[in-house]
């Protein structure tokens, strides 16, 4: 189906949105210009399908995406109210089936998302043209169909799909690789070891000095190990020189690999690094939008008629369960609770070593900081360091949290503590890396035999070894020679491999 590009709003929703974006713009709020479009819950569902966008490549997983939405809204078991999108402008979509005042609710919560997008710093990195990129991509598919066959590219982009959180999530903020130095640069250092002396290991001194700065037999050892060093590097020619997180770009860079697949890849490559940081900021970006949507609803749009209206669906937004984490509750509570604590000067040296609970109870210095303190929050943190940093005892004891596993004996999951330490690090332990493993690359000429290592970063939780057999499928189909990975299972070190044709596990 076709999405049309715009649509005008109607006249009293554009009125509302012109007076939400001003109401939000007084609070501070920094926003890229964002345009709405009403849509049937059709075109929401084809939109949520494809991440948010109108055009994406051609996959059957778009579809079966779109299918599930749609029979979840026919049979009443689930709803989409709005979809916005990291672009500049930005582009949100509103449902014209919902309430009056579910528009506005909807309203001033993109405007919370929008501010969100263009000032953290996670976001800080991301393709601002993406809707136009996104075209692209689907153009170059298109005409890879064309050309090779729908089930041929189908093919290879689930081997890329199934692979796609393979990427080092901080690469763009981070240099891994040394840079690539200009061509003096390199002439100059190009004869110099590790500890800056020439290639005869020698440091400069007078000539007097020389035979005791640089005695004759110390220079002859350190020779004697270099070409050692290089001998071993030529004969081994393993690389990288260190574990490789982002594994989709060592395939790039090194599978055997057809150009429309090398393009392929890359294109789901830069999908994934595009969407990472909404994976990393879940629960700050639904909490501070749903922050603002409450405080500006609250404040300056309901009329007395649509306060009970309000308080359903906002409580239905926050309302929490036993058996999963609501980023929304999470997020919303702990900005509230930063901004208080910060008015009231709950903080610092002072606060911490303070042991008199009632007088910690009744503290407060008027301080008045909270509001800038959660824009700076906003700023500059992501979901780990948010939680990390202000996750608090007496937070977890308010609203009840506590750490779950699951029970052999009951065959049930149940309450495993209320201790804040283990709270707080179940909590951080599933959003790092979105509770995924840590995967490197060891080596890309494994044995001298061209075949590719892996290594599991293992930190207590085993792989899935159904996951773990598709992956190494996948990755020997676009490597084209045996694969392995080196894990821990049953507390046993462990090399799982795939050939092409059968599967192995090895205790190393």
């Amino acid at each position: 189906m076709s999405i049309t590009t715009h649509r005008p709003l109607p006249t009293q929703i554009r009125e509302i949105q012109l007076e939400l974006e001003e109401v939000a713009a007084g609070y501070g709020l920094d926003f890229f210009e964002t345009v709405f479009e009403m849509v049937d819950y059709e075109e929401m569902s084809m939109l949520a399908a494809f991440g948010g966008f109108p055009i994406r490549y051609p996959h059957w997983r778009f579809g079966a995406e779109f299918d599930e939405l749609t029979k979840g809204y026919s049979y009443g078991l689930q709803k989409i109210y709005e979809m916005v999108i990291n672009t500049d402008p930005c582009y949100a979509y509103l449902l014209n089936a919902n309430e009056l005042i579910d528009q506005k609710l909807v309203i001033a919560h993109v405007y919370g998302h929008c501010d969100f997008f263009k000032c953290n710093a996670w976001f800080s990195k991301t393709n601002r043209r993406m809707l136009d990129q996104m075209a692209n991509h689907a153009a170059r598919v298109n005409r890879y169909v064309e050309r090779y066959g729908y089930e041929t590219v189908e093919r290879f982009v689930d081997a890329c799909l199934s692979l796609d959180d393979l990427i080092d999530p901080y690469l763009p903020h981070i240099r891994r690789r040394p840079a690539e130095q200009t061509r003096p640069e390199r002439s100059l250092d190009r004869d110099r070891d590790e500890d800056g002396n020439d290639g005869s290991g020698k440091f400069a001194a007078k000539d007097y000095l020389d035979p005791y700065v640089n005695p004759p037999d110390v220079l002859r050892e350190q020779s004697e190990k270099r070409r050692e060093k290089q001998k071993q590097a030529e004969e081994s020619r393993s690389f990288p020189e260190r574990p490789e997180r982002d594994v989709l770009l060592f395939l790039l860079e090194h599978a055997p690999l057809k150009e429309w697949q090398r393009d392929v890849l890359a294109i789901v490559r830069d999908e994934a690094y595009y969407f990472a940081p909404q994976g990393q900021t879940k629960i700050m970006n639904e909490g501070w939008a749903s922050y603002w949507h409450s405080t500006i609803m609250t404040k300056h749009a309901l009329t007395d008629a649509e306060i009970i209206d309000f308080a359903d669906h906002h409580s239905g937004t926050m309302a929490t369960s036993p058996t999963r984490l609501n980023p929304y509750k999470l997020g919303i509570e702990l900005f509230r609770d930063i901004e208080e604590r910060w008015d009231k000067g709950q903080f610092g040296p002072e606060w911490e070593e303070c042991d008199d609970l009632e007088t910690k109870r009744k503290w407060d210095k008027q301080l008045g900081l909270g509001r800038e303190k959660i824009f700076e929050v906003r700023r500059v943190h992501n979901d780990i360091t948010f939680i990390d940093t202000f996750l608090t005892p007496e937070f977890c004891a308010k609203h009840q949290m506590f750490s779950f596993a699951y029970n052999d004996v009951t065959d049930y999951y149940q309450i495993a503590s209320r201790q804040f330490p283990e709270v707080k690090r179940q909590l951080l332990d599933n959003l790092t890396n979105h509770g995924r493993p840590f995967i490197y690359v060891k080596d890309g000429n494994h044995a001298n035999r061209g075949e590719l290592y892996l290594l599991h970063d293992y930190s207590g939780v085993e792989l899935r070894q159904d996951y773990a057999r598709d992956c190494l499928i996948n990755l020997q189909a676009l490597w084209g020679r045996p694969v392995h990975i080196e894990t821990v299972s049953d507390d046993m070190p462990t090399v799982l491999s795939y050939d092409g044709h059968a599967h192995e596990v090895a205790v190393k």
